[in-house]
């Protein structure tokens, strides 16, 4: 009896080795990382445009890379809860900075004239 409560400990500890199952239209990382660039950067005119309905940008640019609604969202959910979502938002970040160099001589400057910034934001 014992060594049956034993294996069933066992086969209920393996099964539930993942958190969340893989999407079955999961989204590339390179992909993933295109798109969490663009869409920063669409995010930067919502500043810019204060008040304004700018959701067409996001569809946009999901229509751009053919891309679903819900898939993104799957992969998104997929990829932070398998913890590689920061390898693609440091790829996102690349992806930025090769399209405005200028950016990351910005970002440099204010980090060096505001020391009070916490460790995660550097």
């Amino acid at each position: 009896m014992k060594k049956m409560m034993a294996g069933f400990l066992l086969i209920i500890l393996v099964s539930c080795a993942q958190y969340i199952d893989k999407p079955k239209n999961l989204i590339d990382k390179s992909t993933m990382s295109e798109l969490i660039a663009e869409l920063s950067l669409n995010d930067q005119v919502v500043f810019m445009y204060r008040g304004k309905n700018l959701e067409s940008g996001t569809r946009y640019v999901l229509k751009a890379h053919q891309v679903k609604p819900e898939d993104f969202v799957e992969s998104y959910k997929y990829y932070v809860v398998t913890k590689k979502m920061n390898d693609i938002v440091d790829d996102a970040q690349k992806i930025i900075l090769e399209k405005d160099p200028k950016a990351d001589k910005y970002v440099k400057d204010k980090l060096e004239k505001n020391q009070n910034i916490p460790a995660f934001a550097r």
